[in-house]
């Protein structure tokens, strides 16, 4: 168990005084009502202040706010701005989340080969999510060739994680291919982890 209560009053004259991380951990407890009441305003007013620094984690979270509508109007174009400030810093979830806005056209023109850049960055980074959604662009042939192999490696990797989908969707691609072609995925999973990730597809 945290101390919340020594922690708010260490940050708070940092966070005052300017310091991003502080303004950042801040937002953090008021996000999640860590020691004290949950307020999306105040998580809004902290991570605004850090993500002007540039605090890539701040502006993830402020893009999630305005993608959610948390504390703010629902704005996609706001939170596109926001997720891509911080990919460009090389923040997976903004990342994998870039992959998720191109792929459903929210707050941008919709771009499968946009959404497979962003995924495979967050997915070379080991994002569980985004290697789960890597895999169904490769099970479905959207913005890549269709390819059931490179869909149950990234799958593989994905479940091995513990993602629930990935699990899901691990079986469901199996029972279209054969045995060989298991194997082959299954060889391809770990040669990717142990390259850690990295240049899988």
């Amino acid at each position: 168990h945290k101390d919340y209560a020594t922690a708010l009053k260490l940050l708070r004259p940092f966070a005052i005084k300017g310091n991003a991380t502080a303004q950042y951990n801040l937002g953090v407890m008021y996000d999640e009502g860590q020691g004290v009441a949950q307020s999306d305003a105040e998580a809004m007013k902290w991570y605004k202040l850090a993500a002007a620094q540039g605090g890539a984690s701040a502006q993830h979270n402020l893009g999630v706010m305005y993608d959610k509508g948390q504390g703010v109007a629902q704005d996609y174009v706001e939170a596109m701005k926001w997720f891509k400030l911080a990919a460009a810093q090389g923040d997976a979830k903004a990342q994998s989340n870039l992959g998720i806005m191109y792929r459903r056209g929210q707050g941008v023109a919709q771009d499968d080969a946009e959404a497979v850049k962003w995924y495979r960055l967050a997915a070379a980074q080991g994002d569980a999510g985004a290697q789960t959604n890597l895999g169904a662009m490769y099970a479905r042939g959207l913005g890549v060739p269709m390819d059931n192999s490179r869909a149950l490696m990234w799958f593989n990797l994905a479940a091995s994680k513990g993602d629930a989908t990935a699990q899901e969707n691990r079986s469901v691609t199996a029972k279209k291919m054969t045995q060989q072609k298991i194997a082959e995925a299954e060889k391809l999973a770990q040669e990717c982890q142990a390259r850690n990730f990295k240049n899988c597809d």
